[in-house]
């Protein structure tokens, strides 16, 4: 079960990868945002990291077990799950909150649809959502970078996209922002990080490129049109928020997203006029998370209007056509 990869037309190229690598490579694409959140946030990363790899596990565990299948822990995809849900969360948040991420991403958005492969959407992406909605507040209290370093408690701020959207305040400096020397989610804040994470996926062959760079591509086509009626500016609205997080470890994602490479423009291209659309008039400063969602639902219809033609079916059409003539 474990070896069938396999998920597009023939014909096939066999190539020794098991679930398990490919999580593996996932993990250590994500350990430079996960130094850089700790190395900006202090403790509390290692905290909510902690939190959240141990709550995806154990209701992985629990819930296989009360579900009487095989366990799957084994697969490492809860701890990429746990991972991922820790760097879409603020480094100061409530561990109680985290926890009820964790449960949330396994349980209900990944279990509940059959296990790995069989969920709709990204779960870490869903549990980021429900926590938005649950609890606004505390997933919109940010901390400074190197708060731990002043001997206080925390030092709120506002994000780079809060202060484009309210109009007010300072705007760090593009190479703040390319570094991760910003407030913002644990994981967002430093592209640098990310794009090291993004190159390694590519390199290792996990992911396609098509998707991140469409995405991105399109955030900064609507973002540079923008500029000419309303003044934003373009390099912002790539290096702040969830942009870079998203397009590299969400979007890309085996069971959420199109397979063929038609259907992940389009997926890609509609992540980011969403993304956009959120950003320019919706209440809240950031919309990646939900258009990776609304894109997901959509997936099937974008599976079914972009797939491959099978070999030889608008000939074989022709003919029968001839002959009904």
């Amino acid at each position: 079960m474990k070896e069938k990869l396999i998920v597009s037309s023939s014909p096939h190229l066999r190539k020794n990868n098991s679930t398990q690598r490919i999580m593996l490579d996932v993990i250590i694409a994500m350990i430079p945002a996960v130094i850089a959140s700790v190395v900006f946030f202090g403790y509390w990363a290692v905290i909510t990291l902690a939190v959240s790899i141990a709550s995806c596990v154990l209701s992985e565990f629990v819930c296989r077990l009360v579900m009487k299948r095989e366990q799957t822990i084994g697969d490492l995809s809860a701890i990429v799950t746990g991972i991922l849900l820790a760097l879409n969360l603020p480094a100061n948040i409530n561990p109680f909150i985290t926890a009820f991420g964790g449960v949330v991403a396994i349980v209900v958005a990944k279990q509940m649809f059959g296990g790995l492969g069989q969920n709709f959407a990204n779960p870490a992406m869903t549990a980021r959502i429900v926590l938005l909605v649950s609890f606004p507040v505390h997933m919109a209290t940010w901390v400074e970078p190197f708060f731990y370093t002043s001997g206080v408690d925390a030092v709120t701020t506002a994000t780079p996209l809060g202060i484009l959207a309210e109009g007010s305040g300072t705007m760090p400096s593009y190479l703040d922002m390319f570094l991760g020397n910003i407030a913002g989610s644990m994981g967002e804040t430093s592209v640098l990080a990310i794009l090291l994470g993004g190159i390694y996926l590519v390199v290792r062959r996990i992911i396609n490129p098509l998707v991140p760079l469409t995405f991105v591509g399109t955030v900064a086509a609507i973002s540079g049109f923008a500029c000419i009626f309303t003044g934003r500016d373009v390099l912002v609205d790539i290096l702040s928020g969830g942009l870079m997080l998203g397009a590299f470890f969400m979007a890309t994602d085996y069971a959420t997203t199109p397979v063929n490479w038609r259907g992940k423009v389009v997926f890609a291209i509609g992540c980011g006029i969403i993304t956009m659309l959120i950003r320019l008039f919706g209440s809240l400063p950031e919309g990646v998370s939900y258009s990776i969602l609304l894109m997901n639902v959509l997936t099937p219809y974008i599976e079914v209007l972009t797939r491959t033609k099978t070999f030889g079916m608008k000939k074989a059409r022709k003919e029968r056509k001839q002959s009904e003539v």
